[in-house]
């Protein structure tokens, strides 16, 4: 190939500006993606039969699938099932790093390795109080762990399920379910050990709150105001009285005290009367500003704000207080108070004080309370917003919301775990897990197994044995209906179809062969084995900066054509790529499980490179001659 033509130089441009997007990160990487499979489809280079055919892909139909049959192992309790031994762990850092890493490394092996992490997350907060260290010790490895894991089996990662596709492309057969298991197990094992004996030492700490108390003293902010007598506001609702200041003003009711008895998050519909008592949580700007415009007054003494500032400390250190549930239903409260003086009839229930971190994927992100409607439409407050180790001070109305963020939420306990589904946050420090029923475990496990056994046997292919195993946690009630397409990550889904076209794109012009031949000058002067890892390097580089299933479809076609130039099996090429996709370590933003974590760990961006680099260093080293050893050029 003498030069470069002009769709070789729009496709290196399309990735070029499609790389920087990524790395800018102001639209999110389904976007991006999509944005480059529309430029490479309208200048002819893709062929418009060949513009969604990613939607159809083995690759993709294999992710949503893994995906699925992840919500049901985790709708078991199979993974809370390990949790509950993990908290027996002692107290040395160490061994709770060793035991957390290996076994969420085990599980994403299996499972999705984001809803792994996420899983573990609660269970390694509430280790690092209980020992009384920062939670950056732990959460960190974790989401190496997760990574690391990922790379024991085909489904492990998404990665590992496209390049099995790719050498299928390149004339031979598919990986197998466990052919990534062999170096897959070696890097895990040297990547964990180094992580438990040296690499978590490598993580900053938190210095500056290491729980939850420190982190959101909500008691400070608590104030009683009475309604007195003539006040215009007797008479109208709750709402009616927040929405005078609701523009200005950041205040939250989380309270309501009439004829000596306690209502805790009153409906925004509740009838309000002469002499009641809210108790409110605010700043001294937003309560001064609610005083001025509706005329309340503060109540005098402040035993009941006492009372709830102790009541939320319960044996778990975790905030709760005990409520009578208010009557949520607008029709009932309100005829209720307006038509009769008898007091609403309530049921026992609890209202419970959460720290909650919000997903990549939340409703949440690029939002603020105010616009979501969170107490409306979700039944949640919002009573607090941490940053990056940090309370915020701005008003939370005003707060818009990123990933990592953790929210301090009140709701009813019922409703809890229904509200942060819906919301895409998961909870940090839970008190518990639900216990597992031993039936459902047994038989999610089994129809997991049946489904890796049709593959590992080669009765028919992965994306057939996958779908069929989803579909029969669909059968069983493993996985509800409602929770079906809940469950598949939608723009890992729409990343996939959207860049399998542009880095088919890449080969059809003749791209990769243009780098493959880059390489080959290289190779000529250097070992097949250093080449190897120079190739893992690059995809690792690659991957720290964009998604890694992206960066395995760019790279793949590279490795196959760098593969033939050398007139050797392409398989130890595509197994470095397979491997350098799934390794970044060196940033957040690489993959979601390092930026799930960076909040609550309170990390900076250059946090990662500490104990990523070396660790990066130690996988080349040690996964370069293991996959020349299992795949021989």
């Amino acid at each position: 190939m003498s030069g470069v033509n002009s769709d070789q130089l729009i496709v290196f441009a399309v990735l070029a500006a499609t790389l920087g997007m990524f790395v800018w990160n102001r639209w999110r990487y389904d976007i991006v993606a999509l944005m480059a499979l529309l430029v490479v489809a309208l200048v002819g280079i893709v062929p418009p039969d060949q513009v969604f055919m990613g939607l159809g892909h083995p690759a993709v139909i294999t992710v949503a699938a893994v995906l699925v049959l992840s919500r049901g192992l985790l709708n078991a309790g199979v993974v809370d099932t390990l949790s509950k031994h993990l908290m027996r762990a002692g107290n040395a850092p160490w061994i709770q790093v060793a035991v957390l890493t290996g076994i969420v490394a085990i599980c994403s092996g299996f499972m999705n390795n984001v809803g792994a992490l996420a899983l573990f997350m609660p269970v390694a907060v509430w280790m690092s109080r209980q020992s009384g260290f920062s939670p950056s010790l732990l959460l960190m490895p974790l989401a190496f762990g997760s990574l690391l894991g990922g790379m024991l089996t085909m489904i492990g990662t998404p990665p590992n399920i496209i390049i099995a596709s790719y050498r299928a492309e390149a004339g031979g057969t598919p990986f197998g379910m466990f052919d990534f298991m062999p170096v897959g197990a070696l890097v895990t094992v040297v990547g964990v050990a180094f992580i438990a004996l040296v690499g978590w030492r490598l993580t900053p700490r938190r210095e500056d709150q290491d729980d939850s108390e420190s982190l959101f003293e909500i008691s400070a902010y608590l104030t009683e105001l009475r309604i007195p007598e003539g006040c215009k506001y007797a008479g109208q609702t709750l709402h009616d009285l927040l929405s005078v200041v609701q523009d200005d003003s950041d205040v939250m009711v989380v309270g309501l005290y009439r004829d000596e008895q306690r209502q805790e998050m009153p409906s925004i519909y509740k009838v309000l009367r002469e002499q009641d008592i809210l108790l409110v949580e605010a700043d001294s700007d937003s309560l001064k500003s609610l005083i001025d415009e509706t005329g309340l007054e503060l109540a005098e003494g402040s035993s009941k704000e006492e009372n709830l500032a102790d009541s939320s400390k319960d044996e778990d250190d975790e905030l709760q207080v005990s409520v009578e549930h208010a009557q949520l239903d607008r029709n009932s409260d309100a005829a209720t108070e307006e038509k009769t003086d008898e007091k609403p009839k309530t049921k026992p229930g609890k209202l419970t004080l959460v720290e909650a971190i919000v997903t990549p994927g939340s409703v949440l992100v690029g939002t603020t309370a105010t616009g979501v409607d969170l107490r409306k439409r979700f039944s949640v407050n919002v009573l607090a917003v941490a940053r990056q180790g940090h309370r915020l001070r701005q008003r939370i109305g005003k707060i818009r919301f990123v990933a990592g963020d953790i929210l301090l939420l009140q709701a009813h306990e019922e409703n809890l775990s229904a509200s942060l589904a819906s919301l895409g946050c998961l909870p940090l420090a839970s008190r518990g897990l639900e216990m597992a029923r031993p039936r459902k475990v047994f038989l999610a496990i089994a129809i997991f197994a049946l489904s890796l056994a049709v593959i590992a046997l080669n009765l028919v292919s992965a994306a057939t044995a996958l779908v069929g195993g989803a579909l029969v946690m669909v059968l069983v009630n493993l996985v509800p209906p409602g929770e079906i397409y809940k469950s598949i990550d939608m723009p890992v889904i729409v990343l996939l179809a959207a860049m399998l076209p542009v880095g088919n794109a890449l080969e059809t012009t003749g791209g990769s062969q243009l780098i493959a031949d880059g390489l080959l000058n290289i190779a000529g002067a250097v070992p097949p084995m250093a080449t190897l890892a120079i190739l893992m390097t690059a995809v690792m580089l690659l991957s720290n900066v964009v998604n890694n299933a992206a960066a395995a479809i760019l790279a793949a076609p590279v490795a196959i054509n760098l593969a033939q130039g050398m007139q050797v099996s392409a398989d130890p090429f595509l197994m470095a790529v397979a491997i350098g996709a799934s390794c970044a370590f060196l940033t957040p933003i690489g993959h979601q499980s390092n930026t799930l974590v960076m909040e609550p760990g309170g990390y900076q961006f250059g946090d990662y490179w500490r104990m990523g680099l070396p660790l990066s260093i130690l996988i080349v080293a040690c996964a370069t001659p293991m996959i020349l050893w299992v795949w021989p050029l």
